[in-house]
């Protein structure tokens, strides 16, 4: 595919294939893995503004990054525009010069609650949130779906709220809040927001391949593309979307593994691994009885040890 540079505020990115934030798997490792593999923007998982607020350490922790891993955004969540600001200011995000904004979490808890995906039904008060952000210095941009349902799209109105409450980008996932992951991809929806707003526009929705990311980008007209769930199954996508060199899968979970064991315990470790490397051997000989033997594992190196042996 194509690859373009993307100016985002006062900042340009290498390219223009950003790799999504997803709670759970985003952390420090798997975002220095796939940087390495050409992402051209990483996001933190999302992180809850109020928890940043009362100084909930998981919160923080989540918030972890360094010199290694290199450029990185963090994305936030929250529905209170004084307490996204205070996120956006707190120390924890000092490393981040651009803050995300999440307008598209499909989840009950999260929508429940006023946040994510229910703010597309609130354009006001998501509107004052980004402005509010943009007051902290810090380079605001926003994610968001097309809508909450079929009968309720509001992709370019929404689009040009957040481009004028000052966001310096905006990424589009082109499905409504009620489809959740599954589904077409609304690719006018995002199209006639790229349309509507000067600002640059990513896409999101669908991509598991070169293919993939190439259409989205010639029917929405796009900036820039988002790869989501297919980064779980197979990081080593962002090779092919940028022309690197693949590597074994095996060359790729030594990596994971070494790099969550720096940040982090060895239970979490364990556990977070164990969950990683049978999403990748998905497709492989025998892959139901090899991940009830990775799930077996009791320890990192017991898990290591089996890794050598399954990829």
């Amino acid at each position: 595919m194509r690859l373009t540079k993307l100016k985002i505020g006062n900042v340009t990115v290498e390219n223009n294939v950003f790799a999504a934030p997803l709670a759970g798997y985003t952390n420090y490792a798997t975002r220095r893995l796939i940087k390495g593999y050409g992402a051209g923007l990483c996001y933190t998982e999302m992180v809850s503004a109020k928890g940043l607020k009362y100084g909930s350490e998981n919160t923080e922790e989540l918030l972890y990054t360094d010199e290694h891993e290199g450029f990185c955004a963090a994305q936030i969540f929250g529905s209170e525009p004084e307490t996204m600001r205070f996120a956006c200011e707190h120390k924890a995000l000092e490393p981040f010069p651009i803050v995300d904004i999440n307008f598209g979490c499909p989840v009950p808890k999260i929508y429940k609650n006023g946040e994510g995906s229910a703010l597309l039904e609130n354009p006001k008060l998501a509107e004052e949130i980004v402005k509010e952000c943009v007051k902290s210095g810090k380079i605001i941009t926003a994610k968001f779906r097309i809508g909450v349902s079929a009968d309720k799209l509001v992709t370019e109105e929404f689009a040009k709220r957040m481009e004028g409450a000052g966001a310096s980008l905006i990424t589009i996932h082109g499905r409504t809040r009620d489809k959740m992951y599954a589904g077409e991809v609304n690719f006018e929806e995002i199209a006639k927001a790229k349309r509507a707003v000067q600002i640059p526009v990513v896409a999101n929705g669908g991509v598991f391949s070169e293919a993939d990311a190439e259409a989205l980008l010639a029917q929405t007209g796009a900036d820039g593309v988002m790869v989501a769930r297919a980064l779980l199954f197979d990081p080593q996508i962002f090779c092919d979307l940028t022309g690197k060199q693949r590597e074994s899968k095996l060359q790729m979970l030594e990596k994971q593994l070494k790099w969550t064991e720096q940040v982090c315990d060895e239970r979490f470790t364990l556990v977070f691994m164990r969950k990683m490397a049978a999403f990748y051997v998905k497709g492989e000989r025998g892959a139901a009885a090899a991940k009830a033997r990775l799930f077996a594992a009791a320890s990192v190196s017991e898990l290591r040890a089996l890794m050598q042996e399954i990829f």
